[in-house]
């Protein structure tokens, strides 16, 4: 190719890849991303909606994206059907899954909000002070997917500025905590690994080696004793969610453990 063209070429490919760019900003703006859109007041009917929490990440770790949609629509279907729970559905029969940000008025009308990859999470004075509101007027904030140390002390350097140490510590949930015997019995604390990971290593489950061995639930409290916030630590529940119908030896291994976790959280967090 005449050098004259190729230069030509890879302007062209620049200027576009700043257009994209460009425009995923703005639709992000906007309240949309990847055909994805923000809550409004007029989305919420009265009956569960899984919320997700969509933030700003520092791009080490993973995004607020980890595990959407799937995980949402597959893990509403699933507490339809394996409990009384009244599930927002549409008219074509999928769930009314929900994205709402820290800053949202959307966000107090979910009484239940996840955070995947939480370890890339940084949230601005504004953000951090709406989530300490949220969570102290009865808001329930699960953290799930991150590990080793480093994601953990980052994620930490952030929960934070949302609740400070010297007035909220951070637990390790014992087993016969009400939150794991909701629906289902829980009696460990399950270490499930994204599938890919999984299918890569050839069956290991500890995603960053000796650093991320043990999986780890912790939560803080209220002063009554209200979980508030909920961290799965060196494990991806909801990736056992979102991988249902990917593999089915993947699904076996954890789908059953992850789904029943996963239940007993969100009926602890509607409940309390």
């Amino acid at each position: 190719m005449p050098r004259r063209r190729l230069i030509l070429v890879r302007a062209t490919l620049v200027l576009l890849a700043v257009c994209i760019a460009g425009t995923a900003t703005a639709q992000f703006r906007r309240g949309g991303l990847f055909g994805a859109r923000l809550a409004t007041p007029n989305d919420f009917s009265g009956h569960f909606h899984f919320c997700r929490l969509v933030y700003q990440g520092n791009g080490r770790g993973g995004s607020w994206t980890t595990d959407f949609p799937r995980a949402d629509i597959n893990m509403s279907i699933r507490l339809s059907e394996l409990t009384r729970t009244k599930v927002s559905f549409d008219g074509s029969g999928q769930p009314n899954h929900l994205l709402v940000r820290p800053t949202s008025e959307e966000l107090f009308q979910c009484p239940f909000v996840i955070m995947a990859a939480p370890g890339s999470a940084v949230f601005n004075d504004e953000e951090a002070t709406r989530l300490r509101e949220y969570v102290l007027k009865g808001g329930f904030l699960w953290a799930d997917d991150f590990w080793g140390s480093f994601q953990w002390e980052q994620w930490v350097s952030q929960l934070r500025k949302v609740l400070p140490a010297e007035h909220y510590p951070i637990v390790d949930i014992p087993l016969d905590h009400a939150l794991l015997r909701g629906q289902f019995e829980v009696n460990e604390i399950p270490q499930i690994p994204n599938i890919g990971y999984f299918v890569r290593s050839g069956g290991d489950t500890s995603e960053q080696g000796s650093d991320s061995e043990i999986p780890h639930a912790r939560y803080i409290a209220d002063d009554t004793g209200r979980i508030m916030v909920f961290m799965t630590h060196n494990t991806d529940i909801s990736d056992s969610w979102e991988r249902e119908a990917d593999d089915p030896t993947y699904f076996y291994t954890f789908g059953p453990r992850g789904y029943a976790f996963g239940i007993n959280v969100l009926l602890y967090a509607m409940t309390h």
